[in-house]
Order: C-alpha cells, then sequence, then structure tokens
C-alpha cells in the first residue's frame, strides 16, 4: 500500500474522501450507519459487518501505520483478540502462547478452548527456543505479546517469525503495550497484529475498541468469523478512536520520555525493589527491545521494599490516580493481582513472576518533576 509510505502523522490526521464530505455537509455520521446499507446490495455494507464508510476509512488506517495490506476494527480489545485466535484455530489444532500474557487472554484460552477441542500449550518463558519446544504436529498457531502485560517481557519478534514459519505456522501478536508507534511486528515476520484500541489508540480513557490487521488473506479469513461473532464497533466510537489516533503520535513520544525518565528515576529509589521497563540496560531483554523498538513505551511496572504496602502507597498518591484505565493522556497505576490478572490462580501469577504488591503504572503526558514529587510524597506518607 503507497499509504504505509508516508508518516504517522500524515497517516493519522487524514481521513480521505468521507471527511472531505461530512466537512461539506454531504454526509453525516448518523446518515453513515443508518442509511448507507440500504444504498448498496452487497450484504458486507450491513453495519454489523464492520463496513460502514467510517468505519472502513478507519480501517484503512489501522493497515497503513502496522504495515498491513488490510485491518478490522472491533468493539474491543477481547474481541479482537478473540475473533483472530479462533479464526485459524479448529477441533483438533494446537496454539502455542506465551507464558507472559495479559489475563484476559489467559482465561480466554484456560475457559473457553476445550470446548472447541481447541489443544494449548504455554511456553516456559519468552525466548524464542520456548516456543519451538512447544510445537507439535497439530499446532496452527503462536501466540505472542510484547512488551508483556504487566512485567514488559520483550520476546525477539524475528526469532519467533523465523521458528514459526520453518513449521508452517501462523504467528498472532498483542501488540498493544507497544503500539503502532514504536513497533511494527510485521516488519519482522510476524503474521497478525492485535490491538486494544481502547489503549494507545484511544488514548483518552473514554472509549472501547479492538483492532487486527495483517495480509488481505488473513483478514478475509478473520472477517469471516468476525461477522457471525458480531463484535463491530458502534459508528460513534470509530468517530471517536479516529479523532484520538490524530495525536497518538506525539502522545505516545511523550509518554515514551515520561516513562523513561521514570524508570530511572524509580531504580534509584531506595524504597523501590524493582523496576521493570525494557529501556533500561539492566532489563534482561534491553537488546532485544533495542533491535526491534523505536521507543521503549509508556508502560512499566515496579515493587516497593517488602516493607512496605503497595496498597496504601497508591491510595496516598495525588496526581497519579489508582485506576483500571492506561495508556491514557493522566498518569494511572494498579495492582495486576486485583484488575487484569485477578482471573488468574495464584499459582500461575507466581510461575509468571507477578507479585502480590507488584504495581503497574501507566505514565501520561504530565510534567515528570510533578509526576517524581507525587511519587516521593506518597512514599515518604506511608513509612
Amino acid at each position: 500500500m503507497n499509504s504505509n509510505k508516508k508518516g504517522l502523522n500524515t497517516i493519522c490526521t487524514h481521513v480521505g474522501e468521507l471527511e472531505d464530505k461530512q466537512h461539506k455537509g454531504a454526509v453525516s455520521p448518523l446518515y453513515m450507519s443508518t442509511s448507507y446499507a440500504y444504498e448498496d446490495v452487497d450484504v458486507k455494507r450491513y453495519p454489523r459487518y464492520f463496513n460502514t464508510p467510517n468505519q472502513e476509512g478507519l480501517c484503512k488506517k489501522v493497515a497503513a501505520l502496522e504495515h498491513a495490506e488490510s485491518a478490522l476494527i472491533f468493539g474491543s480489545g477481547m474481541a479482537a483478540v478473540s475473533t483472530a485466535l479462533l479464526a485459524f484455530l479448529n477441533a483438533g489444532d494446537h496454539v502455542v502462547l506465551q507464558q507472559t500474557l495479559y489475563g484476559g487472554t489467559y482465561n480466554l484460552v484456560n475457559e473457553e478452548f476445550s470446548k472447541y477441542g481447541i489443544e494449548y500449550s504455554f511456553t516456559e518463558g519468552w525466548q524464542a527456543d520456548a516456543f519451538e519446544a512447544q510445537i507439535k504436529e497439530n499446532t496452527k498457531v503462536i501466540y505472542i505479546e510484547t512488551p508483556s502485560n504487566p512485567l514488559l517481557t520483550i520476546t525477539d519478534l524475528e526469532a519467533v517469525a523465523t521458528i514459526a514459519k520453518k513449521h508452517g505456522i501462523i504467528t498472532l501478536i498483542d501488540n498493544t503495550f507497544a503500539s503502532p508507534v514504536n513497533q511494527n511486528p510485521i516488519d519482522f515476520g510476524i503474521d497478525v497484529v492485535i490491538h486494544s484500541a481502547t489503549k494507545y489508540m484511544g488514548g483518552h480513557s473514554d472509549i472501547c475498541a479492538g483492532a487486527v490487521a495483517s495480509t488481505t488473506e488473513n483478514m478475509e479469513r478473520i472477517f469471516h468469523l468476525a461477522k457471525n461473532f458480531g463484535g463491530s464497533l458502534s459508528d460513534y466510537t470509530v468517530w471517536l478512536l479516529e479523532r484520538s489516533m490524530k495525536t497518538m503520535g506525539i502522545r505516545v513520544r511523550a509518554q515514551n520520555e515520561n516513562a523513561l525518565a521514570m524508570a530511572h528515576f524509580l531504580n534509584d529509589l531506595a524504597d523501590i525493589e524493582k523496576v521493570y521497563y525494557p529501556g533500561l540496560p539492566s532489563h534482561p531483554d534491553h537488546d532485544v527491545a533495542k533491535k526491534q523498538m523505536r521507543g521503549f513505551g509508556g508502560m512499566l511496572s515496579f515493587e516497593l521494599n517488602s516493607n512496605l504496602n503497595s496498597s496504601q502507597f497508591q491510595k496516598a498518591l495525588k496526581l497519579i490516580k489508582p485506576s483500571m484505565s492506561l495508556a491514557g493522556v493522566e498518569s494511572t497505576v494498579l495492582s495486576p493481582t486485583q484488575t487484569s490478572h485477578a482471573l488468574m490462580s495464584a499459582e500461575v501469577r507466581t510461575e509468571q513472576g507477578i507479585a502480590d504488591g507488584l504495581i503497574r503504572f501507566s505514565l501520561g503526558i504530565e510534567e515528570i518533576a510533578d509526576l517524581k514529587d507525587d511519587i516521593q510524597q506518597a512514599l515518604k506518607s506511608i513509612q
């Protein structure tokens, strides 16, 4: 696609012919969702089938941003994850999944796949050889997440893609934490890219959406299932998401800068036991992150010293808000064991290295000095 060669800001600010018509008053958002289906006999134009004009325009942007041929947007990140996975898996098939995964994805696989007769294995790590060790004759999919939620582990995209291609296996990735600003997995050989567009693509903590991008052939397969599962996005939310993506480049770059500065700051504090951030040279996957990421992202995690209570610390914060939201323009913190990974058993969380006191920190775009001051006052208040 020629649009793939355009800069991020160009892609995100030009809506194309449809927006021009809207500005001239020729077509309204309501018209697009209520009348368009009746003007074209193609059944794909039915709004639930992901193909009203503003949906199509936004899908082209997502595809261009991820260097893909085609894309679809969904009503949530989990709608995108579940539809993409099940589009390539049938009864009797096997999927290899990364050990360190978003809790919702883990729960989907653990609770639902056996109902479909789908076999699955979780790796014992996130290195490339850990994936190859789990491959069986009936393995059809390898699923990865990098940076991972919540420990920010980094998986070598090129190495996993090479292994998958050797065995004729399709690769899927959750690219949410990186965003297209920082990482384009397709450039490293990954087949299908998934996003919780609620996060960095949305960026304002006010919508719920998902996205998938890949080749035209793969996306036709995903669309075939998506139209039956019904995980489409309302036209109004499509408009809000398109609005948000216009500023994604400048938002994410500011968040990258804040997160890197905060990671170094926390790493130097005596009250902090561990900091998880791929931008730190001490991170075990730092070199891999440098190879495949343009920026290290706006997410980090950390653990307080054992004598400090993480819940009290979060309540003591004044500027940074304890919240289940992440990737917005405001800085937020949460405890993964009580939110994103609460559905995992304590044993599995321990296996993954998710401590009870772990705090996930989503950096916003505030002044970094103000954020540092808030951390320091909160630590002081719970001594």
